[in-house]
C-alpha cells in the first residue's frame, strides 16, 4: 500500500479506536489492531501514540475548519457544524469529548475554544451591549452549541434537517437572556 494510503488508513483506525475510550485508555496494540497492521508499521508513521494522537486530532480540526470555516458566524454555521460532526463523529467526539480532558492536548481544544468565544463576541456586539452579560453569552453560546451537536451525534442524530434550527433557537435564548 503506498505511504500516503497507509497513513490514511491508520489515521482512520486510530480515530475510531481513541473515540471509543480516549488517549490513556487505548494502546498502540488498539490502534494496531483496529488498523490491521504491525507496531512495526505504526512507528514507520508516527514516532509515539503521543504523536499518532497529536496527528488524529490535527486531522480532525482540519477536516472541521473546511467545512465550518473559522472566521465567522452566519445563518449556515449550526448547520455546517451538524454536517462536519455527522461526517466525522469519531473525530468530532475526539475533539469535543475525549481532548479536551487529556491535559497534555488541552491546547488544541482551547485553541478551538477561544477562536469560538471571539467569534461569538463579535457576532453579540450588535445584540448585546457591552457588559459582562455580553462576555457569558460570547462564552456560553460556543459551548451550548458543540454540547447540543454532541447529545445530538449521541442521540443518533434525529431529525437532521431540523436540528440546525432547533440549536439556533436554543442560541437566541442565551441572547435574549443576556439582554
Amino acid at each position: 500500500m503506498p505511504r500516503a494510503e497507509r497513513r490514511e488508513q491508520i489515521l482512520d483506525a486510530a480515530t475510531r479506536a481513541f473515540a471509543r475510550t480516549g488517549f490513556a485508555a487505548t494502546g498502540l496494540d488498539d490502534v494496531a489492531a483496529e488498523a490491521g497492521v504491525t507496531h512495526v508499521i505504526l512507528y514507520r508513521h508516527f514516532a509515539s501514540k503521543s504523536d499518532l494522537y497529536r496527528a488524529v486530532l490535527d486531522r480532525a480540526c482540519t477536516r472541521l475548519a473546511e467545512i465550518v470555516g473559522t472566521d465567522d458566524y452566519d445563518e449556515d454555521s449550526v448547520a455546517a457544524l451538524l454536517r462536519a460532526a455527522a461526517a466525522d463523529p469519531d473525530g468530532f467526539r475526539l475533539l469535543f469529548r475525549h481532548a479536551a480532558r487529556e491535559p497534555e492536548f488541552g491546547d488544541v481544544i482551547d485553541s478551538i475554544r477561544s477562536a469560538s468565544t471571539e467569534i461569538a463576541a463579535r457576532h453579540l456586539a450588535e445584540a448585546i451591549p457591552d457588559s459582562p452579560w455580553r462576555t457569558w453569552a460570547a462564552q456560553l453560546v460556543p459551548t451550548l452549541t458543540l454540547e447540543a451537536v454532541m447529545m445530538w451525534l449521541d442521540t443518533g442524530q434525529p431529525e437532521p434537517g431540523q436540528a440546525a434550527d432547533r440549536i439556533r433557537r436554543a442560541i437566541q435564548g442565551v441572547i435574549r437572556a443576556a439582554q
